[in-house]
């Protein structure tokens, strides 16, 4: 960047804002932070800036006259006053991750870029444990771990990179070593605008890529990939040459191997992946899709993949209660994300409801009523979830529980245990969000685990 002292705005105090605004006065940028809100949590992070020679100010201020570029917040949609105000001056808007490429520096570490609407996280934290176990020293960043402005200059062979659409949108120059798509399906439509918006949004991972890896299971990730030649794929089924998959028990690569027509690797078995569910075995597909790209040998893909620890909230079995497991996918907040959790067990009774902000959960209780035996709803939009049962799943029993009082989920469990019968699963795989009850999907998840602990005690 110009080393002159320029104008840039920073639009607003959350994690990636403070980091942009340390990275940009430390490249000697003269830096205004404009943020809406003014409690005791931004006027602490204002005054941790302050030293800094960092502007903050409050309240809704307008774009200062002098602005040459504002780096945004990835939740600020692109018709906020602020970022038109900036389009119709001919002003840039870049995010975060933008300003982070565009400080790195030549020998800085490359990056291994994933996005998808389901799975990322977890994809993105095995990808960081593959590289470990090969002896890099890799981080995990963008939108998991420390922000990316903050990583590009630290002392890592490889950055695992997790980007969202909002993240994408606002990044049009980066150009990851490999990049891959793990699915896309409706979501943030509210954002975006329209589900093409949001996939042209996802398909900028791959813009400047060296390594195009796509889902080839899923539509969405294989049409994005379909104008590269540098692309591989990945597939739950038997890999054709050019592809990651399964053969019996095993994950094998029959694209990063000197002959693919001829040659496979054998990556891991399935029992490496945890927790195991189709859904993941995909994510650890891609994750090792990655690696390989970047020339991690096989062994440390099955090392890693072995090591790797799930976050939280993730297909987490909680306890078996008189023969009834107990899992908690909170983190399933979208009917894709549901979807793939249901697909995991035969026999279920399923928990599920919150905010759907607009989502169709049509196609997804239609693909699960043949192993749904009961289910559950709670949450502002139960209505359309059992409407959909109603349609798609008339002999399912179904239970709504009213209410937002703090003994909601034990309802709830004792409810699903009552419809469960041994060999089921009780499942807490929303497909909505959850701050209409919660304070977070984790904290939904933590009721759900408390209240099954409980049942256990009784």
């Amino acid at each position: 960047m110009d080393a002159q002292a320029v104008s840039v705005v920073v639009a607003g105090l959350g994690v990636s804002g403070r980091a942009a605004a340390r990275a940009l006065a430390a490249a000697g940028e003269r830096v205004v932070v404009l943020e809406s809100a003014d409690g005791e949590r931004q006027r602490a992070a204002a005054g941790e800036l302050e030293p800094l020679g960092v502007e903050v100010r409050f309240g809704e201020p307008a774009l200062p006259g002098d602005t040459t570029m504002v780096v945004t917040s990835p939740g600020w949609r692109p018709g906020h006053p602020l970022l038109t105000d900036a389009a119709s001056r001919g002003v840039e808007v870049v995010g975060e991750v933008e300003l982070a490429w565009r400080l790195r520096d030549g020998s800085a570490a490359p990056w291994l870029a994933l996005t998808g609407t389901n799975g990322k996280t977890t994809a993105v934290r095995m990808l960081t444990s593959i590289l470990s176990a090969a002896g890099h020293r890799a981080a995990a960043v963008g939108n998991v771990g420390v922000p990316i402005v903050e990583a590009v200059g630290g002392p890592y062979d490889v950055l695992a990179v997790e980007l969202s659409s909002f993240q994408l949108h606002w990044s049009p120059s980066p150009a990851p070593l490999a990049a891959a798509v793990l699915n896309v399906a409706p979501d943030h439509i509210d954002w975006h605008g329209s589900m093409e918006e949001y996939a042209a949004a996802k398909s900028r991972i791959f813009a400047h890529a060296g390594v195009v890896i796509h889902n080839a299971d899923d539509e969405w990730s294989t049409r994005l990939a379909g104008p590269y030649e540098a692309r591989v794929g990945f597939t739950l089924g038997v890999p054709r040459p050019g592809q990651l998959g399964v053969v019996e028990d095993l994950l094998v690569d029959r694209a990063f191997v000197p002959d693919p027509r001829a040659q496979a690797e054998e990556l891991a078995c399935l029992a490496d992946v945890r927790p195991f569910a189709p859904h993941n075995v995909a994510n650890a597909l891609a994750a090792a899709a990655l690696a390989r790209a970047y020339g991690v040998p096989p062994d440390a893909v099955r090392r890693g993949l072995a090591a790797f620890v799930p976050d939280p909230h993730r297909i987490a079995h909680v306890a078996a209660v008189g023969g009834v497991d107990y899992v908690d996918d909170s983190k399933a907040t979208n009917p894709h994300a549901a979807a793939a959790s249901l697909a995991a067990y035969p026999s279920v009774v399923w928990i599920a409801g919150g905010q759907l902000k607009g989502a169709d959960v049509d196609d997804l209780v239609r693909r699960a009523a043949p192993r749904l035996r009961g289910a559950v709803l709670l949450g502002t939009d139960r209505e359309p979830i059992r409407r959909a049962l109603a349609r798609h799943a008339a002999n399912v029993p179904v239970v709504e529980v009213p209410g937002q009082d703090t003994g909601v989920m034990d309802r709830v469990v004792a409810e699903a245990a009552r419809l469960a019968a041994p060999g089921d699963t009780v499942l807490l795989a929303p497909a909505a969000a959850s701050l209409d009850m919660f304070d977070g999907y984790g904290a939904r998840g933590e009721a759900f685990a408390a209240a099954v602990r409980r049942l256990a005690d009784r």
